[in-house]
């Protein structure tokens, strides 16, 4: 249902539409108000694909209570991390949640992966998927359109904060891109995988939250 302003039901906002509101907080404001959304761009479907295929591989790890190859060969010294709720979390729409109660909002978001450190620390994973002519070994500068998904990790770890894990600040991308430089497509395309760190600080989130909050009940659509 759309924001009333002073409602007293819980209202949910999902990872994207935090990162819509640090984008443009006049399309979220016409999102969550009236209902009005920001048009959106085609589906990903190749990258939602690649998703599960990583999903399937690292659960067989999971399962083994092992590290797939690509932690091994990228010297991250955990593995998949196994838990009751880790499916739930990582369905759309329900994903790691939690009550906001300064602002009253229910936060939630959908993950790719955790993995745990031998300290018990759980590491957030994010599986990315590109064509380049090079492959993808870190994430552009700061100031740049990856500043999204350096956001889109750090709501995560603060998420899971929020549900009592220990969380480190170290999360993981795991980045394929797929290579252009074959002589031909014969119905494959070969991809070149990189496991990259970030160090996330989601103390912003907060803060962004309460904005968040301020504008919703603003009825006064933002410039």
């Amino acid at each position: 249902k759309p924001y009333q302003s002073g409602q007293k039901e819980p209202f949910k906002v999902s990872r994207s539409k935090i990162e819509l509101f640090m984008q443009c907080p006049r399309c979220f404001w016409l999102d969550a108000r009236l209902k009005i959304k920001r048009p959106s761009s085609p589906p990903f479907n190749i990258n939602k694909a690649i998703d599960e295929l990583f999903k399937k591989e690292f659960d067989m790890y999971r399962a083994k209570a092992e590290p797939h190859p690509l932690m091994l060969e990228h010297k991250v010294r955990a593995v998949p991390y196994a838990h009751k709720d880790l499916d739930t979390w990582r369905e759309n729409f329900v994903g790691v949640a939690t009550l906001h109660e300064p602002t009253n909002l229910h936060v939630f978001g959908a993950v790719d992966d955790i993995w745990v450190d031998d300290a018990g620390k759980l590491m957030v994973v994010d599986y990315k998927a590109t064509a380049k002519d090079k492959p993808v070994k870190e994430l552009g500068a700061e100031g740049g359109w990856q500043d999204m998904y350096r956001r889109q990790m750090e709501i995560y770890q603060w998420l899971l904060r929020a549900n009592g894990f220990d969380v480190s600040d170290t999360g993981y991308f795991v980045y394929a891109t797929g290579t252009t430089d074959r002589a031909g497509f014969n119905n494959v395309v070969e991809f070149e995988t990189h496991v990259f760190p970030h160090k996330g600080k989601s103390d912003w989130v907060g803060d962004t939250l309460v904005a968040m909050k301020n504008c919703l009940d603003n009825d006064k659509m933002p410039e």
